[in-house]
């Protein structure tokens, strides 16, 4: 039971450690990409034409990774913040996303 008494100021930090770990991921499914932000990922990345949704998809990806382009004027660290996104939204695509030729 002494031991028991040293474990609880511990718990908070696990908890906190958890849901950081866990933050953007959608419930239930333990992924962070769509399957739409998969599609048009895809699609960009095989040099689909451009459209708004597209765009759009990719923008909500890159936010999921920690980028928020609307502070670029002030943003001490852009590029390096919009690339380290990027990044981050490589490695979800290759790991999440089914690999298969885009839509014609």
């Amino acid at each position: 039971m002494k031991n028991a008494n040293k474990a609880w100021p511990m718990l908070p930090a696990l908890v906190l450690l958890t849901a950081c770990s866990m933050g953007d991921m959608r419930a239930g499914t333990g992924t962070h990409l769509s399957a739409m932000e998969c599609r048009d990922l895809a699609e960009i990345k095989h040099k689909a034409p451009v459209t708004h949704e597209r765009n759009m998809s990719e923008v909500a990806a890159l936010e999921k990774a920690g980028y928020h382009p609307g502070s670029f004027n002030d943003d001490p660290y852009y590029p390096a913040d919009l690339e380290a996104a990027q990044r981050q939204v490589d490695i979800w695509y290759e790991t999440e996303c089914p690999q298969q030729s885009p839509a014609e």
